[in-house]
């Protein structure tokens, strides 16, 4: 994907509450050049034009938010236009990550998109019993994750050209 392509990179994000994602999204976004959009604004004639989509939200009750599936859940058919997932989450692991993705990547690759790859780390997290205690990570996304995610993204300039989408059982 040379420079000029991934001008035509869209992030689609919901980021609510501390705007965790949507700091992870911005870092990624000055990388790929891309632009931010709401999945309440996100026009799929748009996305179906991008070289490369990113979905990304933070974790809630172990999946992406509901407006992001729900935009997932709209999306026309693709043939094999290539995409990545992201997310922060208040407990992070890989493994946790493909469980939590599971859901929007279902929905996305039943609809013939190829996931070229998966990003995730810790964020502020203050829901439930949580704000009682003024949250958890209160000071994640940190600098080293936004570098992690901004490697994630320079990464993906390969994969967006044609490597060998990421497997995730």
């Amino acid at each position: 994907m040379t420079e000029s392509e991934s001008s035509r990179a869209q992030l689609v994000v919901a980021s609510y509450h501390h705007h965790n994602t949507k700091a992870v999204a911005r870092a990624m976004a000055a990388v790929l050049n891309a632009s931010i959009v709401a999945p309440d604004s996100a026009d799929p004639d748009t996305l179906a034009a991008a070289d490369l989509i990113g979905f990304g939200s933070g974790i809630y009750h172990g999946k992406h938010h509901s407006s992001l599936l729900a935009l997932a859940e709209r999306l026309p058919e693709s043939q094999g236009q290539r995409a990545f997932l992201f997310s922060t989450s208040g407990v992070y692991s890989e493994k946790k990550l493909v469980k939590d993705h599971r859901a929007l990547r279902d929905l996305l690759t039943g609809k013939g998109y190829a996931i070229v790859d998966e990003f995730g780390c810790t964020g502020h997290d203050s829901y439930a019993f949580l704000k009682l205690i003024g949250g958890l990570n209160k000071e994640r996304p940190n600098e080293e994750d936004l570098e992690r995610a901004r490697a994630f993204a320079r990464n993906l300039v390969g994969k967006a050209s044609g490597d060998k989408p990421a497997q995730h059982e």
